[in-house]
């Protein structure tokens, strides 16, 4: 199979799809992998070491996404990119479609057939190829909340962890899942005041026997969320309802509840955001207030520690890139149900439903799908 490797275009996006390592387990199965000029430079993997793992270095992006069987990203296309794709194609990335209805018509228009890294799951009920970056962002929320409270970002001043003396921050986290229990984590071991939210009493029963008192735990509702609100100096929304658009948990007037300088850091802003004056940031002006509170809104957190950020993705990613080239799409797909639950949109139809029911669209059953009952595009 012919696999393209692009460099990512948005802004401040510095990560890429593939390895050298990568590259060189994919050559060996017998593959032709062309890699982008520059694709892994901002990372610290240069040319030469893709040319070395057995790439073909292609500096015209026309030609290498033209000449594509299968293109692996990190981030979903820009518009340059998915006006360049067409059938018979197929992208591997991460898409977060429901909350982008452009990106969702041109792929449509495309014809290609996408397949998201965030909607493909485990036997576990996980979502693998979301995870790393879940715990990369988890991680980051509380070192770029942190920050953004020192008072020359405009934050209330406070340390997170306090001194001797003087009362820790305090941090609500509202999510207990991989994003959630890893800005938990960083938040206590910075010595922060955490509380933790969500609906599942299970998933807070295990938190709670894990890290007992260190980390507070709450049965999430709106009455609870905003109870706690005015006593707290950063919030982390953590939510994530797959493939769908993000719920709204803090809505503008119970924004005004916070206290003057308190910060909001929207990892579910890939998703639409949970905060209801949240917007898309970028890390090149990550942050802006509304009513005296700062919101961290940064679209691609992990970006931001690209290197390490590339090979926990790649290391998940791999198997299931070689399970793509090795049978096609549509043999990898029908031999895993899971990575079958990547697949968002083939041929001009939507087929991840909550994509779907987001914009208004019509549905086509992914079992119809993976028996070839849509028209049009290869197996390839």
């Amino acid at each position: 199979m012919d696999i393209a490797v692009p460099k990512e275009i948005k802004n401040n996006e510095y990560r890429v799809g593939m390895t050298p390592a990568g590259v060189r387990e994919l050559i060996r199965a017998g593959h032709r992998v062309r890699v982008q000029t520059g694709a892994g430079e901002g990372v610290g993997f240069c040319d030469d070491q893709y040319a070395a793992a057995g790439a073909e270095l292609v500096a015209d992006v026309a030609a290498l996404f033209a000449g594509a069987e299968l293109i692996v990203k990190v981030k979903e296309p820009q518009p340059e990119e998915y006006r360049r794709l067409k059938p018979g194609q197929v992208l591997f990335t991460y898409l977060h479609l429901a909350p982008d209805e452009a990106q969702t018509k041109g792929l449509l228009a495309s014809g290609c057939t996408a397949i998201a890294y965030e909607t493909v799951t485990d036997a576990h009920g996980g979502l693998p190829l979301l995870a790393p970056m879940s715990e990369v962002a988890g991680r980051m929320a509380v070192q770029a909340g942190a920050h953004c409270l020192e008072k020359a970002q405009g934050g209330r001043g406070v340390l997170l962890g306090g001194v001797p003396g003087v009362a820790p921050a305090r941090v609500l986290v509202l999510g207990g899942g991989v994003v959630g229990i890893n800005a938990a984590r960083m938040a206590m071991g910075l010595g922060a005041d955490v509380t933790i939210f969500d609906k599942s009493l299970p998933r807070l029963t295990q938190l709670d026997a894990i890290y007992g008192p260190g980390i507070k735990t709450q049965y999430s509702t709106a009455d609870a969320i905003e109870a706690e609100l005015p006593h707290a100096d950063l919030v982390i929304g953590a939510v994530l309802i797959p493939g769908a658009s993000a719920p709204k948990l803090v809505t503008r007037e119970m924004l005004k509840k916070l206290p003057q300088g308190a910060v909001l850091v929207d990892v579910a802003i890939d998703q639409g955001g949970c905060f209801e004056t949240s917007k898309p940031t970028t890390h090149q002006q990550p942050t802006f207030e509304v009513d005296g509170v700062v919101h961290y809104c940064v679209a691609n957190m992990p970006g931001g520690v690209a290197r390490t950020s590339t090979l926990a993705l790649t290391n998940a990613t791999l198997p299931f890139v070689q399970a793509l080239a090795n049978k096609g799409w549509r043999g990898a797909l029908n031999d895993d149900a899971h990575l079958a639950r990547g697949l968002n949109v083939h041929n001009g139809k939507v087929v991840y439903q909550a994509v779907a029911e987001a914009h208004g669209l019509e549905h086509e059953p992914l079992e119809r799908v993976l028996k070839g009952g849509v028209e049009g595009g290869s197996d390839i």
